[in-house]
């Protein structure tokens, strides 16, 4: 699922997310627990606002970025 992404851009673009958008509703990441690389991709997996832990992916194809929402998992209650 396509989401848009505002990222901190300290020492290279785009180091980390800040906040992300998903069908109209603004998360601001609280946590990065991790992040791991792929041939193209960057993978976050964060804390934010609202609860649970997300995957995104910052994928670049062609000279273009497209951030997407891989997974997420809800907080135990």
């Amino acid at each position: 699922m396509k989401v848009e992404v505002e990222c901190y851009s300290g020492y290279k673009l785009d180091e980390r997310p800040l906040r992300f958008s998903l069908k109209g509703r603004v998360f601001e990441v609280l946590e990065v627990l991790d992040r791991w690389y792929g041939p193209r991709d960057i993978y976050f997996k964060v804390r934010a606002t609202g609860g649970g832990a997300y995957i995104l992916r910052r994928n670049e194809a062609r000279g273009e970025v497209e951030w997407t929402l891989e997974a997420y998992r809800a907080e135990p209650a």
